[in-house]
């Protein structure tokens, strides 16, 4: 009861679990269903994905639900392979448990380093390789956090320095988290605690540029290291709790990167990679990719044929 009819509406009886004047309370259904996001393994799309569309289409004919579909959108995240290389399953026998890395590395370190094992809808080999890398940085986020610099009113350089990391950190991670990137959010924040180092380690700081970039760290690690970042909250003597609290936004002239790659390339061959500025115009772009000593030398004596210009990422220079 509890695997095929249960499983297939409990999302509409979660709404109101004491109601008793029926299945769930139908003003709460009006609010919270259709669910926006729905995640789980692949293999939920053709069993608990295709009983739950059947429930619900029953419950809207009987007038209890308004709409089609119970779900928006599915997300299928990637399977963990076990020691043996096969999928991981409690069929197989090859379960890890995480209480042994759970109790040495603590639950945050744990989360965090299956968030950054690679791309959640892609999965991968459950190792224990890259887990002291996710220990090191979070012992670097407690140490700058507790820890305090010297504080100059007139840093100013380094204000906006500091300043453009903390939002083009903010605009990075949360595109990732909107869309299911840990691993690169993560790699973001790992950027950004790197970055207040060398900014302690350069001089005086100024104090409102470094508050607001060690409150932005700690929020945006809210969701990925919860306990750790609740601590460190509480410790700053911020308003109780770090996860009532507000995402935070970002200044886009502040989080404009100022600088991109540019790809080079010759009949369809990269030659070259240059950085250039990011608001470069088309004919700087393609003067400054025909220039480079890299592609100049694959031009002597040819004519270009075609050059065509991806605004911000690629040169192709087509040659007769």
């Amino acid at each position: 009861m509890d695997t095929f009819m249960d499983s297939n509406w409990y999302f509409l009886r979660y709404l109101s679990p004491r109601y008793d004047q029926g299945p769930f309370r139908p003003d709460l259904a009006r609010i919270w269903t259709p669910v926006d996001q729905y995640t789980g393994g692949a293999e939920h799309a053709v069993m608990h994905l295709l009983y739950a569309r059947f429930f619900w289409k029953v419950m809207r004919d009987l007038g209890l639900v308004e709409g089609d579909e119970p779900f928006k959108r599915l997300f299928n995240q990637g399977q963990i392979l076990g020691p043996d290389g096969q999928r991981m399953s409690k069929s197989r026998g090859n379960v890890v448990a995480p209480d042994e890395q759970v109790v040495r590395y603590g639950a945050d370190t744990f989360r965090c380093y299956l968030m950054f094992i690679g791309p959640w809808d892609e999965g991968g080999p459950f190792r224990l390789d890259g887990i002291s890398g996710i220990e090191r940085w979070l012992n670097r986020v407690w140490n700058i956090v507790r820890g305090e610099p010297i504080f100059d009113a007139d840093a100013g350089v380094s204000a906006r320095d500091l300043r453009r990391l903390t939002h083009k950190t903010i605009r990075r991670v949360t595109e990732d988290m909107e869309g299911y990137r840990w691993n690169t959010g993560i790699a973001a924040l790992m950027e950004m605690t790197n970055g207040l180092y060398a900014a302690r380690d350069a001089g005086a700081i100024d104090r409102d540029a470094w508050e607001e970039a060690v409150r932005s760290l700690l929020l945006m690690m809210a969701p990925l290291a919860p306990h750790i970042a609740e601590e460190l909250w509480s410790r700053k003597g911020y308003a109780y709790s770090i996860h009532q609290q507000a995402w935070p936004g970002w200044d886009a002239e502040l989080a404009r990167e100022e600088e991109v790659t540019l790809v080079v390339q010759v009949d369809g061959k990269v030659r070259d990679r240059i950085q250039v500025p990011a608001g470069i115009d088309e004919a700087t772009a393609k003067e400054t990719a025909m220039a480079s000593p890299n592609v100049s030398k694959y031009l002597e004596g040819r004519q270009a044929r075609r050059v065509i210009y991806v605004p911000g990422k690629l040169v192709n220079i087509v040659l007769q």
